[in-house]
């Protein structure tokens, strides 16, 4: 199998996605959605002493404890710097912390997910399509810029009307960014510290809507012709 062409490096910031196998939907309702975040936050961690799936046959108190005790090692494969659920495919911006960090966290996410939903929809076979793609964040300006990207997808995708809306969508790190007394999940201070406010960051994501939703247009556009 050839190697990828764009080497993970520890320390360095990607843009992660992939998606389902012929653009088919790999979420179907909001279980699938809440199973996937919770296995994210579940591989996140370099070392989890049980599969996620065998994790949720423990009782309440057993799960407590071993997430407690993850949260008090932090030793993660990589760190969340924001992220967004669409449909039939995620972005995720990652720093990769450990070597092989990325490829070994998103082997763990998407084969997990995949058991889970293949058993609940009696289905066979993968459910994404093939290697995930990762882009290097090179500098400020493209961490800023594919930040805002990732956040305004659902607007981009018509998945909601009104750019509004993306402070209540329950699939992105967008909220979290709004709301800083929320659980500290996403790295978000190197994105935050470009702002003199949250109202700023919030009119940088949204004065781009339009725009980035009219490019997507074009892109489909071209596409079909």
């Amino acid at each position: 199998m050839p190697g990828r062409e764009i080497p993970l490096v520890s320390g360095e910031i990607y843009h992660v996605i992939n998606r389902g196998i012929a653009s088919q939907p790999i979420f179907g309702d909001k279980r699938d959605y809440h199973r996937f975040l919770e296995t994210i936050f579940y591989y996140q961690n370099q070392n989890p002493p049980l599969r996620y799936a065998k994790f949720l046959t423990l009782s309440v108190e057993e799960r407590n404890r071993i997430l407690r005790n993850l949260k008090k090692k932090k030793d993660f494969n990589v760190e969340f710097m924001s992220f967004c659920l669409m449909p039939n495919h995620f972005h995720l911006l990652l720093r990769q912390v450990k070597d092989g960090g990325i490829s070994k966290f998103l082997s763990n996410l998407t084969n997990s997910y995949t058991r889970y939903f293949n058993t609940k929809n009696q289905r066979k076979g993968p459910l994404f399509q093939g290697k995930f793609k990762a882009v290097r964040i090179e500098n400020d300006n493209q961490l800023l810029h594919v930040t805002r990207y990732i956040h305004l997808n659902p607007y981009t995708s018509y998945v909601i009307k009104n750019v509004e809306e993306l402070a209540s969508y329950p699939y992105s790190s967008f909220q979290e960014y709004l709301n800083p007394n929320d659980n500290q999940i996403m790295n978000k201070d190197e994105v935050l510290s470009h702002f003199k406010s949250l109202r700023l960051f919030k009119e940088f994501t949204f004065d781009h809507a339009d725009y980035q939703r009219k490019l997507d247009q074009i892109k489909h556009l071209s596409l079909e012709t």
